[in-house]
């Protein structure tokens, strides 16, 4: 019962917020102390930077900056990272208001724009704020679900732009996952945006119990520590990975029975095992992260071969009619290319799949179902733990490292906070359980170290870019978007820094007269001495890394001339020997060409330079046939088997390597070594002493140097970069000082990564003769990039048309590169024309069988591909301006807009 007192003063709460009173009775529960706190600020006027924990209701802020633009009278922009999240979000917010009262603006959906709140990917709000849209009047509040995307190395920049550039009268409510230096981003808010109150909640609402899985046994990973005072990690865990050890070391060398290495007793689960044995403990919904799209696959494939069954036969029925229904629009012919029937068995079962590579149709199915509780058990990528709101009694992790796209590294700390967050459903569960799977070699105190942890920095991203320069220089002039570039978080931890920087400076000043001091010789001055030895040792070094470099370049120019069908010996690596070009490879910024060749031994390559320490020259030339395929192993066996057989018609012998060869010394080294030998100290007793107390003088007295030249770089080094993109922009001709010149004005409107690429090819009417197809063919290689495969073949060209046109772009390219470099920025890379056939064959009508048969690509990147393919060409149909580009464009668009690629699960 309330007493009186209690009454009392939730009346006078209810006076002093009577907003929140009113956004509080819509729930049955009672809200936490930190989103009312939040929401009392919101009411109060201010800006407010919550941090908190996955799954701890931080969106619920965001709903009440929704209902308080409903009750004032204003308009709230809900944005969110992802497009899947937004229509997630606008399907919730729907539900709640009504249709007629919610919006969506994604690149895929325009829904009711003008509406009081609309939901829209961050940079829909980035564009609109650039084209000063009316949509923007009366924009009381914006919402930035998930802000720690801040510091995504891609797409970070877009948050500050927006953060920076909304009006002062829009208060901002920015929701974060648990960041370690949310405290430093709050400031800069506040710096940026006014009065902004920082907020952060480190308490999960749902306690989360560690776990590791050793066999078909569950270990808890903590136990009460012995004085009871805490926890410590599980003695019964440390003494299973000793013993694992100590096996491996005595048996390191030895056999045993059949020539097998005996087992540990101690093994990993099968993922058969993991999923009986979390039924058995009540721990399902479940979601099992993988870190590999196979892994999900297989481990899908694996429970239906074992015939587990999670569901009810009510749940069964239940779930295959949701799926029929979801499915329908998926054409008939195209369900057995994308595995339909085995995905719609899987779920029936209770079980799936969720990565980047799926349909998206499959992945909101399996969104729905699992939201419902009707799939039990799900094998993700880490991609599932960005954003999308679907929360597990348990999440499992099979390995504590993942391939982060150059080497098998283990996850952070803030990685494994943010996997483990998706445990523990509010208002369903008591608790959340984390399991890790046991591993050979599994360290209980890592991951105890990885469970306790709470390192998640979030660092900014931000850097200026081309259309960024024409869009701010456009509305307030250079000055003043110098000024507001300076406002970034980027430039404000960079001036933090500075501070720590100058203390260390401080405390190096002082090491560096105690060294001084040690350095004293009473045969002369010792610090002379120590410098031409320095000087000695730097010239040798430097002759060095010349004579490196000179070899690199003529490397670079003997890969350069090679071309199709040239035999060459490659002198060293894993693939050296006789080997036929297949094609030569094109030279970046960052590394010479890399040549696909095929071996002797029929492997097909592409190497690097590592394999050429040396020049290479053609030993022979032979003929490629045209419908040569590099993945198809006869056709590799039949030209190896020609290959050998030119080579033993051609003499050829291994070439001396160059390093062998006797270099001239710098005649600096013998001027040098003769000083040192007269100089005084030379005959000092103690010489090596001092010459050590000098060494480490100089070694500091150069770190002191660099660490003031940092601090010289650190200040103004946002701004200074906008004067080297505007730097670009002037010689090209987008910018006039102040102006925006006619070309520039259609640099504003393109948004994509090679946005300067884009408006050189409209202003140089590049594509002016091309067909819709053709012209979709080449933007491709604007948008599409290439997994760095080593066995990646050169892209097959649909048309003569498109191949001359790919060559224009790539010299242009080159051009736009070597201006780059010239004014010191490096924002473009080379186009990549990998996805041209697929695209101009789907522009013709091909089928999705047809198309992933060409690219070896899974339906889901082949889908994502082709949106961020329209995405582009719809943004040249807008900036063309009128003329036989712009029509193309949308002719294009209408080709690319069929079959899965036209499917949105949003209707207005």
């Amino acid at each position: 019962m309330t007493s009186p007192a209690e009454k009392y003063s939730q009346s006078r709460a209810a006076r002093a917020h009577p907003h929140l009173a009113e956004f509080r009775g819509q729930y049955d529960f009672g809200l936490d102390d930190f989103q009312v706190e939040a929401c009392k600020v919101v009411e109060d006027g201010h800006g407010v930077l919550v941090a908190a924990p996955t799954g701890s209701g931080k969106t619920l802020v965001g709903e009440f900056a929704v209902h308080l633009a409903l009750e004032t009278g204003r308009k709230c922009f809900y944005t969110t990272p992802i497009k899947a999240l937004s229509n997630q979000k606008y399907s919730d917010l729907v539900e709640r208001h009504g249709l007629d009262q919610v919006g969506l603006l994604t690149g895929d959906n325009t829904i009711n724009g003008e509406a009081p709140i609309v939901v829209m990917t961050t940079e829909v709000l980035r564009n609109m704020l650039y084209a000063g849209s009316r949509t923007l009047d009366t924009l009381g509040y914006v919402v930035m679900d998930e802000v720690h995307y801040l510091a995504d190395r891609t797409r970070g920049a877009v948050w500050e732009e927006v953060i920076i550039h909304l009006p002062e009268s829009v208060s901002v409510i920015a929701l974060s996952a648990t960041v370690s230096n949310a405290e430093e981003f709050g400031d800069w808010l506040t710096a940026v945006r006014g009065d902004t109150v920082t907020i952060v909640e480190e308490r999960r609402p749902i306690p989360l119990h560690q776990h590791v899985l050793v066999g078909r046994k569950m270990f808890p990973l903590f136990e009460p520590s012995a004085d009871d005072r805490g926890t410590e990690v599980n003695k019964a865990l440390e003494r299973i990975a000793r013993e694992d050890w100590q096996l491996g070391r005595m048996m390191k060398g030895h056999k045993g029975k059949g020539g097998k290495r005996p087992r540990s007793r101690h093994r990993t689960p099968s993922r058969i095992e993991l999923v009986e044995r979390l039924d058995a403990e009540g721990l399902l919904p479940a979601i099992c992260f993988v870190f590999s799209r196979a892994g999900c696959a297989a481990a899908v494939t694996q429970c239906l071969d074992a015939r587990l069954t999670l569901t009810t036969p009510q749940e069964q029925a239940e779930i295959g009619a949701f799926v029929d229904a979801a499915c329908s629009h998926l054409p008939e012919d195209d369900l057995h290319v994308l595995g339909y029937y085995e995905f719609r068995d899987a779920l029936v079962r209770g079980i799936a799949a969720h990565h980047a590579g799926m349909l998206p149709t499959f992945k909101e199915c399996v969104e729905d179902l699992f939201s419902d509780g009707l799939v039990k058990v799900i094998f993700a990528t880490e991609t599932l733990a960005l954003g999308i709101n679907m929360p597990a009694r348990s999440v499992v992790i099979e390995k504590l490292s993942k391939w982060n796209g150059e080497t098998h590294a283990n996850i952070t700390p803030g990685e494994y906070t943010q996997l483990t967050g998706r445990a523990g459903r509010r208002g369903i569960d008591v608790e959340g359980h984390g399991v890790v799977l046991w591993q050979p070699g599994l360290d209980p105190k890592q991951v105890a170290g990885l469970a306790s942890t709470r390192t998640y920095p979030l660092n900014s991203s931000f850097h200026p870019s081309y259309n960024m320069a024409v869009n701010l220089v456009g509305q307030v002039g250079r000055t003043v978007a110098r000024e507001l570039l300076e406002q970034s978080f980027a430039q404000f931890q960079a001036d933090r820094a500075v501070v720590g920087m100058a203390r260390q400076i401080r405390k190096a000043d002082d090491a560096l007269d105690g060294y001084r001091e040690k350095v004293v010789c009473e045969l002369g001055d010792f610090m002379e001495y120590a410098s031409l030895r320095r000087e000695l040792s730097d010239i040798e070094a430097s002759g060095s890394r010349a004579r490196r470099s000179a070899d690199r370049d003529e490397v670079i120019a003997s890969l350069v001339k090679l071309r199709p069908g040239d035999v060459i010996n490659v002198p060293v690596g894993r693939w050296s020997g006789l080997a036929v070009v297949l094609d030569p490879g094109r030279v970046t910024d960052n590394e010479g060409p890399r040549p696909m060749v095929l071996t002797a031994e029929r492997h097909a390559r592409r190497l690097a330079m590592v394999d050429f320490p040396t020049p290479v020259e053609p030993l022979a030339t032979m003929r490629i046939p045209k419908s040569f395929n590099p993945r198809n192993p006869q056709a590799r066996r039949d030209l190896a088997s020609s290959l050998r057989s030119r080579a033993d018609a051609a003499s050829w012998s291994q070439e001396k390597s160059r390093r062998d060869q006797p270099t001239r010394e710098d005649p600096r080294i013998a001027a040098i070594r003769e000083k040192l030998r007269d100089h005084p100290c030379h005959q000092c007793p103690d010489r090596e002493s001092h010459a050590r107390w000098a060494e480490r003088y100089l070694k500091l007295e150069r770190d002191t140097r660099n660490q003031r030249s940092r601090i010289e770089q650190r200040t103004n080094t946002v701004a200074r970069q906008f004067d080297r993109v505007c730097e670009v922009l002037d010689v090209l001709g987008y910018l006039d000082g102040d102006e925006v010149t006619p070309d520039g004005k259609k640099l504003k409107r393109l948004y994509s990564d090679l946005d300067l690429l884009v408006s050189e090819c409209l202003r140089g009417g590049v594509w002016a003769e091309l067909d819709a197809a053709e012209l979709a063919a080449v933007i491709s290689g604007l948008t599409y990039e290439s997994r760095r495969d080593d066995d990646i073949a050169a892209p097959r060209i649909p048309t003569k048309n498109v191949r001359e046109v790919a060559a224009t772009m790539t010299d242009l390219a080159t051009e736009l590169q070597q201006l780059e470099k010239e004014h010191r920025v490096k924002f473009l890379r080379q186009p990549d024309f990998g996805f041209a056939q697929a695209v101009w064959q789907w522009c013709h009508g091909a089928t999705l069988d047809d198309v992933l048969g060409e690219m070896d690509l899974a339906a889901g990147d082949f889908v994502r591909a082709m949106k961020q393919l329209i995405d582009v060409v719809a943004q040249v149909a807008d900036a063309a301006g009128p003329g036989s580009v712009r029509t193309t464009a949308r002719e294009a668009l209408d080709q690319l807009r069929h079959g899965v690629v036209s499917y949105t699960s949003i209707t207005s």
